[in-house]
């Protein structure tokens, strides 16, 4: 049987090691692999073939037609009309919104998912008898593992 976990690179890890070396699992029985976490920043614009489901548009869409009927109905006092002005506010409203996205994923999301920063850096394979997976498996959850997984 193995058994697959994901740790963060710390102590912890060690730690899951060394218990695992006094419960009678040998270092010939154990296997972590270092994983290279993404370097470069996700692309804001989706292409054809990938998509995260962030969309851009929808806030400048939503407030693109608040300020159009804002605009229009403002518009029949002014001088220019209300289609003009209804024009003028559904693109400024789109760009407001535009502008509004752009800074939330640029500036506040990247601040996030810094500070968050729980994300798997190595990859931990034990391999024991079935009678064991309990065992393992449990002192791998005591030293914080981010995940396990049992193939037999």
């Amino acid at each position: 049987m193995q058994i697959f976990s994901a740790f963060e690179h710390s102590v912890h890890l060690e730690l899951a090691i060394n218990s695992l070396e006094k419960n009678g699992i040998g270092k010939h029985a154990m296997f972590a692999v270092p994983l290279t976490n993404r370097k470069t920043n996700r692309r804001l614009f989706d292409s054809i073939h990938n998509a995260d489901g962030i969309s851009l548009i929808s806030t400048g869409a939503a407030l693109g037609t608040a300020l159009a009927v804002i605009g229009a109905s403002v518009g029949f006092k002014l001088e220019w009309g209300p289609i003009y002005w209804g024009l003028i506010g559904a693109a400024s409203g789109f760009l407001l919104g535009l502008m509004i996205d752009l800074f939330y994923y640029k500036v506040i999301k990247k601040q996030r998912s810094a500070l968050r920063g729980k994300h798997p850096d190595v990859i931990f394979i034990v391999e024991c008898e079935e009678g064991k997976g309990d065992l393992v498996e449990e002192i791998l959850w005591h030293h914080f593992a981010l995940g396990t997984a049992r193939i037999i």
